[in-house]
């Protein structure tokens, strides 16, 4: 659910972009309450797996793919939904300048959709789940793994209206978005239900309430290897959730409308000349780069005292 530069006006594409910086001016301020630095390498750690994830396309039906959003996974595995806002949004940022991968003039609205409202309902509906549930942490990923399909329908619908109001699609835009991704959302929501119970069997640690520092990188760093490096090679080429949307809709051609290019070596995922090996070393640089701006953020936005 990347949307690219042509499929919002300049007011919306504005509007959205003034609310996320906002949005994200805030959490960098209750982050500094809420996550410390003995936390950051986790931190660095969440937003490279979301990113090497978010490369894995999983197929649904009708020909249309889906891959995860993560915003629900990051502010559970970190503790914090300003944290996860971090998390998420410096993967969007990163995909888009690196990787051409969502507008660069889109990029307000895809923050607001992916960083701020999914984020937001995925942890608060998780948080009323868990005590329907009683509160027991083995539940944990059953009500995140609910809640993180709603979370993505939710930001789907955010997305519709983003179109609506920018006169790209009709009002039948509303419905299509939020069926297609109610699928998707099966597929958010069961990996964000696994991640969470092998983390809570195997990696406690990787989980708030348990320790303050983690007891070892190699499985969290062998996760990403796996998923940037290799899992990323066999991802569905089936078109995602808005891009099929756009084609049935016909709007699918507003995507070649860029406002702002960034050169990159990067773009798609690819390296030029290199085939498949490009697309793995792509993945791996931008693991790398997440680890390494999300690593430099948590310690910018710590505590005064830490």
């Amino acid at each position: 659910m990347h949307i690219p530069d042509g499929f919002v006006s300049v007011p919306v594409a504005g509007a959205t972009g003034l609310a996320s910086f906002v949005a994200l001016f805030i959490a960098c301020e209750r982050s500094q309450q809420a996550f410390g630095i003995r936390r950051a390498p986790i931190l660095g750690l969440t937003t490279a797996f979301i990113f090497a994830a978010q490369m894995i396309n999983f197929p649904v039906a009708g020909g249309t793919s889906g891959h995860l959003l993560g915003g629900t996974l990051a502010a559970i595995i970190l503790g914090s939904p300003w944290a996860g806002m971090l998390c998420i949004a410096t993967v969007f940022i990163i995909q888009a300048v690196l990787f051409a991968d969502g507008g660069i003039t889109a990029l307000g609205a895809n923050i607001l959709n992916a960083a701020v409202i999914n984020v937001w309902v995925g942890w608060i509906l998780t948080q009323t789940l868990q005590r329907l549930f009683g509160g027991s942490k083995g539940r944990l990923p059953l009500a995140a793994g609910i809640a993180a399909g709603v979370s993505v329908v939710v930001a789907s619908i955010a997305c519709a209206i983003e179109l609506l109001l920018s006169g790209t699609a009709s009002i039948a835009v509303l419905p299509a978005m939020a069926g297609v991704h109610v699928l998707i959302g099966v597929g958010e929501g069961l990996i964000t239900g696994g991640v969470l119970t092998y983390l809570a069997k195997a990696r406690p640690d990787l989980l708030p309430g348990e320790q303050e520092e983690m007891r070892g990188w190699l499985v969290p760093v062998v996760s990403i290897v796996l998923a940037a490096g290799l899992l990323s090679l066999v991802a569905s080429a089936w078109p995602d959730g808005l891009e099929k949307v756009a084609e049935d809709m016909g709007f699918i051609n507003l995507a070649e409308q860029v406002r702002v290019a960034v050169p990159t070596p990067l773009a798609d995922y690819g390296i030029e000349g290199l085939d498949v090996i490009g697309t793995s070393i792509a993945g791996l640089l931008g693991a790398a780069v997440s680890f390494a701006v999300a690593f430099g953020i948590a310690k910018v936005v710590r505590p005064k005292n830490a």
